[in-house]
């Protein structure tokens, strides 16, 4: 009898155990779903943040541009900015620099042209690449810098200068090599001014109009980019040609080839 009864309740203890294996498997189980869930949750708040920040600071600027907008358009708690980002200006300098490595990924600065191509070709493919970038309706980067200029935080200049000096240092590069061995880094440096400014300024004046004429940003068509793009690259092969010449005596510089005419024929 006492050997049944220890037998009995033996086994009584053994189902409590199992029992509470179970129930701690189970909460474990529940837990670590609920931290999965909780940081796919916040990863996806974070991005909705990065997103609206970019339109808000893109339509407004830093001072004129709210957390308290930017979290509605978010769908998100007004205190998820300090959260994920520490604060309103972290925030906007992840939201330049995010829209900034999304348009290279769409629009690579080479546009396309091999790094082997007559360096005619190659200044092409840059010009066509910053056109599209500019015309691009969902790029923000060229308005939050817009923006930027128009209303100066200082909050930027790290940041873009670290992204955009490589860009800069590939265009001296090749315009050098159109320029020729003789060139002062002067003339470098003015004629990568020039170029990069026919890109940005026209197309933001135009876009610009059409903005408040309409209440909506118009970008330019396919056509208009490499009708335009055509028109920088010829243009500023002849003013390359020009400094050569000048530097030269006007002869041109003995021992490399002058700039020739622009790639297929135009």
């Amino acid at each position: 009898m006492r050997n049944r009864r220890g037998e009995g309740m033996k086994i009584e203890e053994d189902q409590v155990s199992r029992k509470s294996r179970i129930g701690q498997g189970t909460q474990s189980s529940l837990s670590e779903g609920q931290m999965g869930m909780s940081r796919r949750g916040g990863a996806e708040t974070r991005r909705s943040l990065l997103a609206a920040a970019k339109e808000v600071f893109a339509e407004k600027g830093y001072r004129d541009a709210t957390v308290a907008e930017i979290c509605e358009r978010a769908h998100a708690n007004v205190a998820a900015v300090n959260y994920h980002f520490g604060g309103k200006e972290t925030l906007y300098k992840e939201a330049w620099l995010d829209s900034f490595r999304e348009s290279m990924k769409a629009h690579p600065p080479d546009g396309g042209v091999d790094d082997n191509a007559p360096p005619q070709e190659r200044l092409r493919g840059h010009v066509v690449s910053l056109l599209r970038r500019i015309a691009d309706e969902n790029n923000k980067e060229f308005w939050i810098v817009q923006k930027e200029l128009a209303h100066p935080t200082g909050l930027l200049k790290e940041v873009m200068q670290q992204e955009l000096r490589p860009l800069q240092q590939r265009m001296e590069i090749l315009v050098r090599e159109l320029l020729g061995p003789g060139a002062s880094d002067q003339q470098v440096r003015f004629c990568v001014m020039s170029i990069v400014s026919q890109c940005i300024n026209p197309m933001v004046a135009r876009m610009g109009r059409s903005k408040r004429r309409e209440g909506k940003q118009i970008s330019p068509g396919r056509g208009d980019i490499e009708a335009y793009s055509h028109h920088v690259v010829k243009f500023s092969l002849a003013g390359i040609r020009a400094v050569r010449e000048e530097g030269a005596g006007g002869s041109g510089e003995p021992g490399s080839p002058c700039p020739g005419p622009e790639p297929n024929g135009r």
